[in-house]
């Protein structure tokens, strides 16, 4: 069966789970696509990417429907190793919401190229393309185990530069990215520290909020460890 064949196959079952109600609170929290969409939960999405892992065709043939929950399950079953540059320009352009933005991220940011899109992406001017990029320095931070430190001291001057912009979904995403780098590791924690105190002084509201939400999570003290006591 061809991969576009299947993808009608999954949006028709999609469209039979249709939830008013989800959809009301999706819109609540901001989710509002411009293509339909139908409030499948995202554990019904977990279960049916577990069904089609790894299938690059299905992704591209799940996106071109345009459905929001297609769209997001489209970034689950994708193959990152056959993700191109040319797809990501694609996807990015079409991106209308934070959910699928972050979901797409998340894909990204297990590419080989990913940190060259996200320093790339870092100076658009779209809301959720400049999303996009911090998302996926956020996710790299979390999935890349493999890379090394320098890739994420590299992104630091990047949201220094631009924790100025006052657009919600681009200041929460670049608060993100600072703070899963300063949670990488002892190392990156420090140098996070030092960039939010930089943040903090400049001369923005978006730039403050960035720094003081940062370090309160990365600056508080750390509770001591306890020892292990027998029968404990």
């Amino acid at each position: 069966m061809s991969a576009t064949a299947v993808a009608a196959e999954i949006l028709a079952e999609l469209r039979a789970q249709r939830s008013e109600r989800n959809i009301a609170g999706m819109r609540r929290f901001g989710i509002a696509p411009a293509g339909e969409q139908l409030g499948v939960s995202a554990p019904v999405l977990r279960a049916i990417a577990r069904r089609h892992r790894r299938d690059h065709a299905l992704a591209l043939a799940l996106w071109a429907t345009r459905v929001h929950e297609a769209r997001g399950l489209a970034t689950l079953v994708d193959d990152p190793a056959q993700v191109t540059r040319s797809q990501v320009r694609a996807w990015a352009r079409e991106l209308d919401n934070w959910a699928v933005t972050d979901a797409a991220a998340f894909l990204f940011d297990r590419c080989a190229f990913a940190a060259d899109v996200a320093h790339a992406y870092s100076r658009r001017t779209r809301e959720y393309e400049k999303r996009l990029a911090f998302s996926i320095m956020a996710g790299m931070a979390v999935h890349r185990k493999e890379l090394s430190d320098d890739v994420f001291l590299a992104f630091l001057p990047v949201i220094a530069r631009e924790a100025t912009d006052e657009r919600n979904f681009v200041r929460k995403a670049v608060n993100w990215a600072l703070r899963q780098i300063g949670k990488r590791n002892p190392r990156l924690r420090r140098a996070a520290i030092a960039e939010a105190r930089r943040i903090q002084k400049l001369d923005s509201r978006a730039a403050r909020w960035i720094a003081s939400d940062a370090l309160r999570e990365l600056a508080r003290p750390r509770a001591p460890r306890r020892k292990l006591q027998v029968g404990k």
